[in-house]
């Protein structure tokens, strides 16, 4: 058989054993090189697997003990100078592990975007939260973290049995709740939820963008970086900027807020 017609017979599947013998005995470069590509994807397939594995210790002592509705929750947006912040929750169904879910800081966009369809599709339930820039200016910026992220709970059909959480508690939700310090690393629910929280969070200030042009929400999504603030101080704040905010009030003349820790 000649190499492309291997590779056209291989391609997107794993070998049969028979195939696999075959491959293993001809001694063509080109067919070792197709082996070796087989050996390293089997290698990427076993690691994706621990790592999934890992990443559900928390959802599965929760399983094991009778809790289907197993859901994580987590925010994006607590820092920027600009816009909501949102909260994501998700329910997976029992046992499901998508691969290449991650904390969503450690995701390029386009596979951010890849996954949000995937989550959506394949979770048991999905729930977004969204906090005001006003509320946050009401609140704090603490308080209306919790905010969005119990919207996004109580947001969850069926509601949760328990909520598995990156490093705080919800203290006006009522489920039980486990904090995971780091959790949207270590928790594959709680990275499903970042992921979610970070997507639709990027899509509005894409769109707030277009309401607000100059600043370059499109592509900051209102974090403080040189740029955004040197555009801040140049045009001065538009509505949606958080007064609350030092670098905001700075612009504006006014004192720092004495800012409340909860």
């Amino acid at each position: 058989m000649t190499l492309a017609k291997v590779r056209e017979r291989l391609a997107g599947r794993e070998p049969t054993r028979a195939e696999w013998e075959a491959l293993q005995a001809d001694g063509r470069a080109g067919v070792k090189r197709i082996v070796e590509r087989v050996l390293a994807a089997r290698r990427r397939e076993a690691s994706e697997s621990r790592r999934l594995f890992e990443r559900t210790r928390f959802e599965r002592e929760l399983w094991e003990r009778g809790l289907e509705l197993v859901a994580g929750c987590d925010e994006a947006g607590m820092s920027p100078l600009a816009g909501p912040v949102v909260a994501g929750a998700v329910i997976l169904e029992r046992g499901d592990r998508i691969r290449d879910v991650d904390d969503s800081k450690k995701l390029s966009p386009k596979e951010r975007e890849r996954l949000q369809v995937e989550i959506k599709a394949r979770a048991r339930s999905w729930a977004i939260g969204i906090t005001t820039h006003e509320e946050i200016d009401e609140l704090n910026i603490f308080r209306a973290g919790l905010l969005a992220m119990r919207r996004a709970i109580e947001g969850l059909l069926p509601a949760p049995q328990h909520v598995l959480l990156d490093a705080r508690r919800v203290p006006e939700v009522s489920i039980p709740q486990t904090p995971i310090i780091k959790g949207d690393a270590l928790s594959l629910t709680i990275g499903a939820a970042s992921i979610l929280a970070k997507t639709t969070r990027d899509r509005m200030l894409v769109e707030l963008d277009a309401e607000y042009p100059g600043y370059g929400f499109a592509i900051h999504k209102g974090y403080p970086v040189a740029a955004h603030v040197e555009a801040l101080r140049r045009l001065g704040p538009c509505p949606i900027h958080r007064r609350s905010f030092a670098p905001v009030r700075e612009v504006l003349g006014l004192e720092p807020v004495q800012r409340e820790l909860f």
